[in-house]
């Protein structure tokens, strides 16, 4: 697999519609499920034309990157929790609401079997599925909100833990091979002013690193023959961020988690250099995120291909791939670029991979 997508896919207008409507109780659940389906065998054969090699659903079915978690269990208040700034380089910025758990999870459905369950059945290529980290839950826990029905953080990360863990078992169960774990706490925890909020806040962002590493491999521990990968964001809605700097401070996640795939952000100098993947062990993959999604420009060839070689200084050519840095929309809206340019991105994503890995064999 040397060329990926990480996620998320703009959603078409006429899905967000359509959602609105459901939630509004004008649209019915079979009407807008066939709607649905459209919509990501759409996804599919954009991926699959544009010569990607592991296919998503576009995360089409979800309001967010996390809707999987969120709208799969009782007990969450979807816009209730604090808000975090999201910034661009000109200071705009967009203040968003985060989910907050009020009472105690009870399970509705499948997180994210419905998904990939019909992902195996329209893609011809690997199907991967995405999912939220434990850590990344816990930012919708809330010391008084949340009091009611966990008294304490621990045991909502528990449950987090617990229904992960399940979701990952039924999906080897139908057959995913693929599974990527979105962590973009671990972008907040390579961000110096972030990691200083921490400590001010009373937390040691060196104790939650070990945190989040634990968290994470008891949700993958003991599958083998399934490939996971980890996604480290520095932020991403409607082509903002909040949070900068390079990979040295987290850089122990490649030498003690489970997963095999790290997919990581290199689109701009907030990314940093190169420099930390030299802690990659040798069965490891780096999968290089060199195309913005949060931009319309479209990168030249010969600048990825010069910014791969600057990579393989670190880690040897077989052992990286190529994908754009992060979703398209890891919310409703999406990032501030045309569906039109998403393709040509993702175009430029399988063609580059093809022209430098095409003679690379493992």
């Amino acid at each position: 697999m040397r060329a990926e997508v990480v996620g998320s896919l703009l959603r078409p207008q006429p899905l967000v519609e359509a959602r609105r409507k459901r939630e509004a109780g004008r649209l019915g659940p079979a009407e807008f499920k066939h709607i649905e389906d459209d919509h990501v065998r759409e996804a599919v054969r954009l991926q699959e034309e544009s010569g990607i090699d592991a296919i998503t659903d576009g995360e089409l079915r979800r309001y967010a990157f996390f809707g999987h978690l969120v709208e799969s269990f009782d007990g969450f208040d979807k816009e209730g929790g604090w808000a975090i700034p999201f910034h661009d380089e000109a200071g705009e910025e967009l203040v968003f609401k985060r989910p907050v758990v009020v009472e105690k999870l009870r399970w509705r459905r499948n997180m994210c079997a419905e998904e990939f369950v019909f992902l195996r059945a329209v893609a011809a290529k690997p199907a991967k599925v995405t999912m939220i980290s434990a850590q990344q839950a816990a930012a919708y826990y809330d010391p008084k909100q949340s009091a009611a029905a966990y008294p304490a953080r621990d045991g909502f990360l528990a449950d987090i833990v617990d229904v992960s863990r399940r979701e990952v078992e039924e999906l080897v169960r139908l057959g995913c091979t693929y599974i990527q774990i979105d962590g973009p706490q671990y972008g907040a925890l390579l961000d110096a002013k972030m990691r200083e909020g921490y400590r001010q806040r009373g937390s040691d962002p060196e104790k939650l690193i070990d945190l989040c590493i634990e968290l994470d491999n008891a949700i993958l521990a003991d599958h083998p023959g399934v490939t996971f990968g980890l996604h480290v964001c520095r932020g991403n809605n409607q082509s903002k961020f909040y949070a900068e700097g390079d990979y040295e401070p987290i850089a122990r996640i490649f030498e003690k988690t489970l997963f095999q795939r790290f997919l990581l952000e290199y689109d701009d100098a907030r990314s940093g250099g190169f420099e930390p993947l030299r802690h990659l062990p040798e069965d490891r993959v780096a999968v290089l995120g060199l195309v913005t999604t949060k931009k319309p420009r479209l990168e030249a060839e010969d600048e990825l291909k010069a910014r791969i070689e600057e990579a393989a200084r670190y880690v040897p050519l077989e052992r990286l791939a190529l994908s754009p840095q992060c979703g398209f929309a890891s919310t409703m809206e999406g990032n501030r670029i045309t569906p039109d340019q998403q393709r040509q991105k993702l175009e430029l994503v399988g063609r580059v991979a093809r022209e430098v890995w095409g003679g690379v064999r493992v």
